[in-house]
């Protein structure tokens, strides 16, 4: 009893020196759960993610994994990786990262009782339009990667825990509704804050939009190649990059709490798990490539040499490790560039769906992409010395080839769009790892879902699976037709 007095009178005492004595209405609000959340740091937090759609490494960085099967890298140290022992890779990640804060950031400028608060932070038009274009390339990333994915029932949290698969097919198509959508939604109100990507410029955001849906619309050449047709040109004729003045990188910076991810493998860790493979090496050595220098590093004997692709068997310093312009502190990684806009221009004007010239795009694709890797040291002596090699130099009957392989090398270290367009085009021919250890012979052509699909959605896990084939590396998306 005596304890329970003494509680008692404790209570009392909190009570009355509680601040405005008999004004209850704030004690059950959590400081850190504001009703207005800031729509910049919701934005912000986003696009940290663009950065490591190209450059998450390490032991856990299962984007690296498309670069390990276009064999532009290679495990340095543990070559399961390489010989594609990861069957089941996690998306979860980013449902409940960058996409669900896109998402609160429409419904923040969209409903009623939380808009004008919203509007401090930019427009609410550029705000929506901004989130749309951004879930949209989130969204295709990871369609790329898996095939049927939830889309449409997805991000609606308590609502619905166990979405269903939409097909890739009409994911696709409702991307090119949104980006072209959220092109036309822009208005000339306050720019949207917390922008680390773009600054917050509104003409930059509808160039990206309708460069996103070009090089979409060129996914669909196999599948459907009337609708590709019609959305590439009419991605074109919205404006897409017309210069290296356009190109988009995302920009990490010298701190340990925004750094390079290559870096923190190469000298925070010292693990040093990838380098440039032989197959990429080898190949940009047999065409003297001027862009080597700028890819590679030396090994220890001042040399370039790629680690043997799925059979490792070499140190670290015996082989060229992943060149300082994408592994240091502050190295900005490529999302989409001018080159690969031209590369996307000559293959469609082979195809047939533009008048263009391939030839001089192609050349001028090539070209793009030598100032994007060599930077002041790009010389156009340099560039017509390598034009004019037979490897290189454009032709008619083998102009696929031609653009596919060069797209292969400026895509460097943009992984899952480099083993998108080999998925596509089949080139540059790779063969497959001498071993494997995945239960297969050939270079994988999809991820299968998180193992969590299957136990905590399991319905519908087992009707996308019905749908769409068995869930391994092996199953085609729906783009990738031989």
């Amino acid at each position: 009893m005596k304890k329970s007095w003494q509680l008692s009178i404790v209570a009392i005492a909190i009570i009355i020196l509680l601040p405005g004595c008999g004004d209850f209405k704030d004690i059950n609000v959590n400081p850190n759960n504001p009703s207005s959340p800031s729509t910049a740091g919701l934005l912000t937090g986003a696009l940290r993610n663009v950065g490591t759609i190209s450059a998450q490494v390490g032991p856990a960085g299962a984007n690296i994994a498309p670069a390990l099967y276009v064999q532009q890298v290679g495990d340095v140290i543990y070559i399961e990786d390489s010989k594609y022992k990861t069957i089941n890779f996690n998306y979860n990640g980013w449902y409940a990262g960058p996409l669900i804060n896109l998402q609160h950031i429409i419904q923040l400028n969209t409903d009623e009782g939380t808009k004008v608060a919203a509007s401090a932070f930019g427009s609410n038009a550029n705000q929506i339009a901004t989130a749309r274009i951004l879930k949209a390339y989130f969204y295709q990333w990871l369609t790329d990667r898996w095939g049927d994915i939830p889309y449409s029932e997805a991000l609606k949290a308590d609502g619905d825990f166990t979405p269903a698969f939409d097909k890739q097919e009409d994911i696709y198509k409702d991307l090119f509704k949104e980006w072209k959508e959220a092109v036309a939604q822009f208005d000339e109100g306050k720019n949207f804050q917390g922008d680390i990507l773009m600054a917050g410029n509104t003409g930059k955001w509808k160039k990206f939009a309708n460069s996103l849906r070009l090089i979409a619309a060129l996914r669909l050449s196999k599948v459907k190649p009337e609708l590709g047709k019609q959305e590439f040109n009419a991605a074109l004729k919205d404006g897409v990059f017309t210069s290296a003045a356009d190109n988009v990188q995302y920009k990490f910076l010298s701190e340990s709490a925004n750094e390079n991810p290559l870096y923190s493998n190469y000298v925070v860790s010292n693990r040093k798990d990838f380098a440039l493979s032989d197959v990429f090496v080898n190949y940009l050595k047999k065409t003297a490539d001027p862009r080597l220098p700028f890819l590679a590093a030396k090994n220890i004997s001042g040399e370039y040499v790629g680690v043997p692709y799925g059979l490792g068997g070499k140190k670290a310093q015996e082989v060229s490790l992943i060149g300082p312009l994408l592994s240091q502190q502050n190295a900005a990684v490529n999302i989409l560039t001018y080159s690969q806009l031209l590369f996307a221009q000559a293959e469609a004007a082979v195809l047939g769906w533009t008048n263009g010239d391939a030839k001089a795009l192609y050349e001028s694709a090539v070209k793009a992409s030598l100032e994007q890797w060599m930077g002041s040291s790009y010389t156009e002596e340099a560039f017509k010395t390598y034009i004019t090699q037979p490897e290189v130099a454009f032709s008619a009957n083998t102009a696929v080839e031609k653009i596919s392989t060069q797209r292969w090398i400026t895509l460097f270290f943009q992984g899952t769009e480099a083993w998108s367009e080999w998925r596509r085009t089949g080139f540059p021919t790779l063969k497959p790892a001498p071993t494997t250890l995945n239960g297969g012979s050939e270079i994988p052509r999809r991820l299968a879902y998180p193992v969590t699909e299957n136990t905590l959605n399991h319905d519908n896990y087992q009707a996308v699976i019905a749908r769409q084939g068995k869930d391994d590396h092996y199953t085609r998306v729906w783009w990738d037709k031989p």
